[in-house]
């Protein structure tokens, strides 16, 4: 067995994630069988007396379920609405199956705005760890009866990589329809090969994701990808693993070399900078020169006025801009200490001359280093 694997299979702390069109049979139902087959592996695990946290999709296909649609909603007041329909069902069937294992859940609702807001984000994580010490599954799902546009997460995958952000987990499970992460499209190619493990920041991951979602889910394999990079901050790793594969979970827990794992590259990032990471509404974008993306990548260090050389977007001071370089790659983001208008008049100006130009000097930095985050 790999060592990598089972260091990070054989741990502690879980965050397991099932998607929509495994929960509800591919759209005809919650598919209460397999359901009460997870939980039953779940609860096995905490019983044992290990943590983990489940990450639920399914309460909109389990709405339209109900609701007899047969298409995903495209207006977000009916999304909202059958969201709010099927997170009855799909809560009911949770409580039921881990109360027959004498477990207690908890249902834990997310939008956005409640972790890029940083007293929020620290009472969220301060919840799902007092929960897990009781011995409590919390069931999370993002809140989309009241989410607007700009405060989605997106999809339940990024969702689960920012709550394993929130607790450090050390695996995040992604439970999908597919085996896992092939070296091509299967559909295409019957010589594709499952990727057993790679690495989060190997670049041929993004050439070989491909793929959509479905009529039911918003992820497919690019936003677990995308998701696995983002769990790696807090040094979790992620495994894409077969969710119909029977007894999957308990397979894992075991060692068995299922899915995809892909694993990180670092230690785990400080908890604001995992904070800031998390931070996916960015407001503007600071396009810097060639000498600031240096200082950023190998210094560290704080982002100065005068390697700036253009601003793009308005934003208002504290939030979250991107670092981009001249060729529009980005480089960094952070929480910028001036608004657009400001940064404009000081931009490629030493911090000398911010009294002088502006009348006032709050901060000499643009982003001060400890507000900011590579990506």
């Amino acid at each position: 067995m790999n060592m990598s694997r089972k260091k990070f299979t054989s741990a502690r702390r879980w965050v397991v994630k099932i998607g929509s069109a495994l929960l509800t049979d591919d759209g005809k139902g919650l598919a209460r069988d397999a359901l009460s087959s997870w939980v039953e592996q779940m609860a096995r695990w905490v019983l044992a007396g290990n943590e983990l946290i489940l990450v639920s999709s399914g309460a909109v296909a389990e709405g339209m379920s109900r609701m007899g649609w047969r298409t995903r909603p495209s207006t977000l007041h009916e999304l909202q609405a059958a969201a709010a329909i099927g997170q009855m069902g799909l809560i009911r069937a949770y409580e039921t199956c881990f109360q027959k294992h004498d477990l207690h859940t908890a249902q834990v609702l997310l939008t956005h705005d409640d972790l890029t807001n940083r007293k929020r984000y620290l009472n969220a994580r301060s919840t799902l760890r007092t929960l897990i010490g009781l011995g409590v599954v919390p069931v999370v799902n993002e809140n989309d009866t009241v989410a607007n546009q700009e405060l989605r997460f997106g999809d339940n995958d990024t969702l689960a990589a920012l709550v394993a952000n929130l607790v450090e987990a050390d695996l995040l499970v992604l439970l999908t329809d597919q085996q896992g992460l092939f070296d091509s499209d299967p559909r295409s190619n019957p010589e594709a090969e499952l990727i057993d493990e790679s690495r989060v920041d190997d670049p041929k991951l993004d050439q070989v994701a491909g793929g959509s979602a479905g009529a039911l889910g918003r992820g497919g394999m690019v936003t677990k990808i995308r998701a696995a990079r983002l769990a790696a901050r807090s040094g979790t790793a992620t495994l894409i693993a077969p969710g119909f594969a029977e007894q999957v979970l308990t397979r894992i827990a075991e060692g068995e070399p299922l899915g995809t794992m892909l694993l990180p590259v670092q230690e785990a990032e400080a908890a604001r900078k995992r904070w800031l990471a998390g931070h996916l509404q960015v407001r503007g974008q600071l396009v810097v020169d060639d000498g600031a993306v240096k200082v950023l990548r190998e210094s560290g260090r704080s982002l100065l006025a005068v390697g700036v050389k253009r601003v793009v977007g308005e934003f208002s001071r504290g939030e979250m801009v991107a670092c981009v370089d001249q060729r529009g790659r980005e480089i960094a983001r952070g929480l910028v200490n001036y608004n657009s208008r400001e940064s404009d008049r000081i931009k490629g100006v030493p911090s000398s001359r911010i009294q002088e130009i502006l009348g006032y000097q709050d901060e000499e930095e643009l982003i001060h280093r400890d507000n900011l985050v590579l990506v």
